[in-house]
């Protein structure tokens, strides 16, 4: 084999391990784009949800007292570290309105429903 041609490989090979290896950052670029991407939107959301929630008269406070209480009620003793206010349903009235809040803590996530009637917020459900 010529000497020519040892070389022509070698630099075949290189060509092709910088492009994978390009490949491979950029793939990882992205990935690490659309997650930063995704938690701006979910902050975003969470944002609007609140100023929705306290634009339209609702008391936050009231709100996250009685999502607590559920929480105590339907899962006695679980420890979630953060509760998060994910979506407010404001329906024509009071009767109708929503409310959706995450529980997160080490065991994972609990969703309370919250559903507003005549006598105040009440719980619809806990999943």
């Amino acid at each position: 084999m010529s000497t020519l041609a040892i070389v022509l490989i070698a630099l075949a090979i290189l060509i092709v391990l910088v492009f994978i290896g390009g490949l491979a950052a950029s793939r990882r670029r992205a990935q690490a784009g659309a997650m930063d991407y995704a938690q701006h939107v979910a902050a975003a959301d969470q944002a609007l949800e609140q100023a929705r929630a306290s634009d339209r008269g609702w008391d936050r406070a009231v709100l996250e007292q009685t999502a607590r209480d559920a929480l105590e009620a339907e899962r006695p003793g679980w420890r979630y570290r953060n509760l998060h206010l994910v979506l407010v349903d404001d329906r024509p009235g009071v009767t109708e309105d929503r409310a959706q809040f995450a529980a997160v803590g080490d065991d994972g996530e609990a969703r309370v429903v919250l559903v507003r009637g005549e006598a105040g917020w009440a719980l619809e459900r806990v999943g």
